[in-house]
């Protein structure tokens, strides 16, 4: 008996948790630009993110692209917009608690 709970409580955790990763959009920028109207700052990346208990009972707000993009606006001083935008989203699953996050990439610019 205590051999096979050895090998079941494992495989049952396994069984338990997963993950999956969708591919999201792209985007020429987060708001219109002129050309030659803006410098680039830089490569940046945002998240949001929303925890569920049991798969189902969200613990948390979150999991929006607009949040997405202002965390990663925030990590370039003096950035106004993303150009060259994706974004993507996934999902992990564990025994209790699940997430489910979007992600968001682009170049950081400011108005010249």
């Amino acid at each position: 008996m205590k051999k096979s709970l050895l090998f079941m409580l494992p495989a049952i955790c396994l069984l338990l948790s997963s993950c999956g990763h969708i591919t999201g959009g792209v985007a020429p920028s987060t708001e219109p630009l002129a050309p030659g109207s803006y410098k680039e700052l830089g490569q940046v990346q945002g998240q949001d993110c929303v925890y569920y208990l049991l798969g189902i009972i969200p613990l948390s707000d979150g999991n929006e692209t607009k949040d997405a993009v202002a965390d990663a606006l925030t990590k370039a001083p003096g950035a106004t917009a993303l150009v060259k935008v994706t974004s993507d989203t996934y999902t992990q699953h564990f025994i209790l608690i699940a997430r489910a996050c979007t992600q968001v990439y682009g170049v950081a610019v400011a108005p010249k």
